[in-house]
């Protein structure tokens, strides 16, 4: 340093001289240089705080033996072996007289003489470097081999590297060894040129795919390694919601139990769920497998419906007997006079998986139509949306296993004679899913914990008491415009036919003044939105300047009874096109007809058709008012083709025994209706209340 200038305006300037002694200056200020992380005072080794934890790793000989090295590194640095630096200076580690090369000779020179072998200059030189690195730590001798992913060719770990995530993303079966060893050879081939790199021999190359599985974490079944390859990167954090309706989940699985669909059909049916993060809450749609649009747009308007008390539910399920406050509740919104005690909540934010159905084009529509988010998971990502997932397994636990046919949730887990269990039909096993639903939101949620009640676990509705005068309560009524911007979407030109799809053609006079027009909507050159039903292929909804309109299907009055689109499905399939498309369209009517009349008389079926009226049957029409009507006020779906198979018959064969009101058909469904009110009046209520004690309902 040449000197200070401290009468300075801009504060204090330092004039440093270069070290060669050229002559040469330069100027700082000093609260530049003192900002600069480069600069600091120029000392000996920091004084560094033992690791005893990793030194009591050690046997007791390597640490004596480091802690000594020690204080041989600090002497040739410091000239004292002692971080005090007190005491008598060697001359030969005098810094003021010795350069550091000659202490490092120096201390060899000394190390050799005591009988320490092999100790040299650049040993010394060595020790010094791993001190400064890693401490006394550094010093203890560690003995290691090289690892076999060290030993290899990094372009060979390179490859499998990149080849491994691929495959446990794209769910691939898991096939020999020999076939990604010569993958892994093409992969170098492109990569590096053909046979730049070779693949080494077929016993190492095994055991070097099993040590990179290892470290990529990738062992395991199939479905392990593709949920491990979709896990984002850690470190993770809960999902926090504060009020009602903030996150919710929505997701598909499969039943797992059976039930007797028609004829005597044994099937499974598909569970669509949603959880509310904040409150718990559970709804959920059951279906024939093969989730649709329209199942989407139900359990959207079940989360915003309250459901009404059916008969024969206890009154301990009311809202009235909850710890919700009913009266208030009531004076906003008069839905929830009769409503059982379930949350009513609007959804803000969906989170789904990748499926067809949730990412699709409509469902994003109907969630943009009532302010909904729609968010997707990366896909093989279970962990993105646990709290649907976990649900899944409660359902198991507190509903399916109590069911005859029970299936379990692997087939390692089911019994082997699970078919010829007593099943239900779909019609008992809905009306106990909707009464389920609300016993969901009765049971104590081990994941509620209020913050001024940590250590007690609380119902779904006891938290959504607790967040609404926070959150508030906003009744959102559904009108049939509503429902219908939930129905699925499709672009369809208006033609002087009138409307098309799936050989099936709707016009009514509506249409009128738009046939063959634009409507306006670049994006989808020009068509017009169509809106249909599944369920009820027989009206559609055509988007026009004025509104939504309904357009009946031109053959309407020449079906005799309602069908699905699975009845449709099947009909176009064994109906071969001989003529036009009008003429063909016309065949497929009549053949529909006599079908739907064939399985109405329960007329012999071949084993194809039994199922696809099984299907149709179990799938239920999904209403939808017309006019100005609340959905609100409409009854619930009922399955069946139009209440024509509603009830299965008690004297048709094909029913299974259980269902003739014999003692061993109350083992399975329980007691009669009559037997359960004579109950609850001698017994008083079954069902736990959110006010009483806690106790497990579901348990024997």
């Amino acid at each position: 340093m040449a000197g200070i200038e401290g009468a300075m305006a801009s504060g204090a300037r330092i004039w440093l001289a270069d070290k060669n002694g050229d002559g040469s200056l330069a100027v700082f200020a000093l609260s530049e240089l003192l900002r600069d992380p480069g600069f600091g005072p120029m000392a000996g080794p920091r004084l560094r705080v033992p690791q005893v934890g990793l030194l009591a790793t050690v046997p007791e000989d390597q640490q004596l033996r480091a802690l000594d090295l020690e204080r041989h590194v600090r002497e040739v640095e410091t000239g004292y072996p002692t971080p005090s630096g007190k005491g008598l200076v060697k001359p030969q580690y005098d810094p003021a007289v010795t350069t550091l090369a000659q202490r490092e000779q120096a201390k060899a020179d000394e190390l050799a003489a005591q009988g320490w072998p092999r100790v040299s200059r650049a040993t010394v030189r060595r020790w010094r470097a791993r001190y400064h690195a890693d401490g006394v730590w550094g010093l203890v001798v560690r003995r290691r081999g090289s690892t076999r992913l060290e030993r290899a060719d990094p372009r060979v770990v390179d490859a499998l590297r990149a080849l491994l995530p691929e495959e446990a993303l794209r769910s691939r079966s898991r096939g020999w060894k020999k076939r990604m060893r010569r993958e892994t050879q093409w992969w170098l081939d492109t990569r590096h040129g053909e046979q730049s790199v070779e693949v080494p021999a077929m016993s190492t190359f095994n055991k070097l795919l099993d040590a990179v599985e290892k470290s990529l974490g990738l062992q395991g079944t199939v479905a392990q390694r593709r949920a491990r390859a979709a896990r984002p990167t850690p470190p993770f954090k809960p999902t926090l919601a504060l009020r009602p309706g903030e996150i919710v989940m929505m997701d598909s699985s499969p039943l797992d139990a059976l039930v007797v669909l028609d004829d005597g059909v044994v099937g499974r049916l598909e569970l669509t769920t949603a959880v509310d993060v904040a409150v718990r809450g559970l709804w959920g749609v059951l279906r024939p497998t093969g989730t649709k649009l329209t199942d989407v747009a139900v359990l959207l308007a079940q989360m915003m419906t309250p459901v009404v008390m059916r008969p024969g539910w206890d009154a301990a399920l009311s809202m009235a007997a909850s710890v919700v406050p009913h009266e208030r509740l009531t004076a906003v919104d008069e839905r929830l006079k009769d409503a059982a005690a379930r949350p009513v909540i609007v959804p803000e934010t969906v989170v789904v998986d990748q499926g067809k159905v949730f990412i699709s084009p409509a469902t994003r529509a109907a969630c943009e139509s009532l302010g909904i988010s729609l968010q997707p998971v990366p896909p093989a990502n279970g962990p993105a949306k646990g709290h649907v997932e976990r649900g899944f397994g409660s359902i198991g636990t507190e509903f399916c296993q109590w069911l005859p046919g029970f299936t379990g949730s692997r087939v390692s887990e089911r019994g082997s004679r699970v078919e010829q269990e007593r099943l239900w039909t779909v019609s008992e096993l809905q009306v106990l899913w909707e009464e389920f639903l609300v016993h969901w939101h009765h049971r104590p949620r081990e994941g509620l914990r209020h913050p001024l009640m940590p250590k007690k676990a609380l119902t779904p509705n006891q938290m959504w008491a607790a967040l609404l005068p926070v959150a508030g309560y906003v009744p959102v009524p559904l009108s049939a415009d509503d429902f219908v911007e939930l129905l699925p979407v499709r672009w369809q030109p208006i033609t002087d036919a009138g409307v098309r799809f799936d050989y099936r053609t709707y016009d009514d006079p509506c249409l009128n003044g738009h046939r063959g027009q634009d409507s306006g909507v670049a994006s989808e050159k020009g068509l017009w939105e169509v809106h249909y039903n599944p369920y009820d292929p027989v009206r559609i909804w055509v988007r026009l300047p004025e509104g939504f309109r309904e357009v009946a299907w031109i053959h309407a009055t020449s079906v005799g009874l309602p069908f699905t689109h699975h009845v449709w499905e099947h009909i176009c399939k064994v109906v071969e096109r001989t003529g036009s498309r009008e003429e063909h369209e016309a065949a497929l009517v009549l053949a529909l007809d006599g079908f739907l009349k064939r399985a109405a008389r329960k007329e012999k079926l071949s084993t194809a058709e039994r199922r696809v009226v099984a299907k149709s049957r179990a799938s239920g029409a999904v209403p939808v008012p017309a006019g100005e009507l609340n959905v609100l006020d409409v009854p619930a779906p009922s399955f069946g083709l139009a209440g024509v198979y509603a009830v299965p018959d008690l004297d048709d064969d094909t029913v299974p025994d259980a269902y003739d009101g014999g003692d061993e058909g109350e083992d399975i469904f329980g007691p009669r209706d009559d037997e359960l009110e004579a109950g609850r009046s001698a017994g008083g209520c079954h069902i736990l209340g959110d006010t009483e004690a806690e106790e497990d309902p579901w348990l024997p």
